[in-house]
């Protein structure tokens, strides 16, 4: 198959400071990486805004890459070339994609992934739903997987409102295990119940923090994931019976966690965090391959991503400030294409 020729430069927007500001982004006329041994190159179609890029651009993830960057941790679009003879097999393929530490990420019209990193999408899969096939899926995954693994009887998670959480209820009401989903507005209780949820609790209520213990006590819950920090990991942590186990994965309240030292040395608790880079690092163990196997299938399933709006790269300010405005919505992406 003859492919078409590739131009010199590409458009991307560029990450010039890690302080996150509208004036740290930057929309640049980049040259068209070249995939080397083991890479492909990928023509975006869609990639979009997690909280995870915006602490990312403010300088608080786990990664920070040279300056200037493009960030992005994952997006969709169509293999354009190949670094090696095993990766021509999916020129010309739709796929799925996450960056690699270190190099430009997908906020671009054009980007270079390790071919580990790329899994084909079914025909019935849209550029949104790939373009958000690793991030959260992957971490509501490994997630189940370490209840699973830690025969919980019963789970409790903050930020149930979010793509995330909403996956990892679907796979609780699977599995039947019983999960309590905390939320911050009614809107999304009536959301969550919609969706099958049996326990929700509003933190924006009075008897927040009562409710919450009641229920984790009467089900038995010992383990949580807690995608806020701040109070909000203090406020698990002394839900939970005694010897449970707070998981924090992220910190959407932008604040370090609060908790009460009393709570560890006395009530045998632990808190731990989860990174998912770490979880996958770990190298293809049979939950790795399972992840890999299923996931692209419960694309648009069970890992279903609402998708709120798409917007071409000379709107990044607008896009970003949709993006974080009311996450419940759905998901944000930027479509080069547009």
């Amino acid at each position: 198959m003859k492919t078409a020729a590739l131009p010199e430069t590409m458009r991307a927007l560029c990450l010039t400071d890690y302080h996150g500001g509208p004036g740290s982004l930057r929309l640049m006329e980049r040259p068209v990486p070249k995939p080397s041994a083991g890479q492909l190159l990928v023509r975006v179609t869609a990639a979009p805004i997690h909280p995870a890029d915006r602490t990312f651009m403010q300088g608080r993830y786990g990664v920070r890459k040279p300056l200037p960057v493009v960030p992005g941790f994952e997006g969709s679009g169509t293999v354009v070339a190949a670094g090696s003879l095993a990766g021509r097999l999916l020129v010309g393929r739709r796929v799925g994609v996450s960056t690699a530490a270190g190099v430009d990420g997908t906020w671009a019209e054009y980007v270079v992934v390790p071919l580990a990193h790329c899994l084909p999408l079914l025909p019935r899969t849209s550029d949104e739903q790939g373009a958000c096939l690793f991030v959260n899926p992957f971490s509501a995954w490994a997630l189940m997987e370490m209840a699973r693994k830690g025969k919980h009887p019963a789970l409790v998670q903050s930020a149930a409102a979010s793509a995330l959480g909403r996956m990892v209820l679907k796979r609780a009401l699977k599995e039947r295990i019983p999960l309590v989903n905390i939320v911050r507005r009614a809107g999304q209780e009536e959301l969550l119940r919609g969706l099958g949820a049996e326990h929700v609790v509003n933190s924006s209520e009075p008897e927040f923090e009562e409710r919450l213990r009641l229920l984790c006590h009467e089900l038995g819950v010992t383990l949580g994931f807690d995608a806020v920090a701040g109070a909000m990991t203090g406020q698990i942590l002394q839900a939970l019976p005694e010897g449970g186990t707070v998981v924090v994965y992220g910190e959407l309240s932008g604040e370090e966690c609060r908790l009460s030292a009393g709570e560890l040395v006395f009530r045998r608790k632990k808190v731990e965090g989860f990174w998912l880079s770490t979880w996958l690092s770990q190298g293809l163990g049979k939950a790795q391959l399972r992840a890999l196997v299923d996931i692209p299938w419960m694309a648009g399933k069970d890992f279903e991503t609402p998708v709120r709006a798409g917007f071409p790269l000379e709107s990044a300010e607008e896009a970003l400030r949709l993006a974080a405005s009311d996450m419940t919505e759905g998901k944000v992406f930027f479509n080069p294409k547009l």
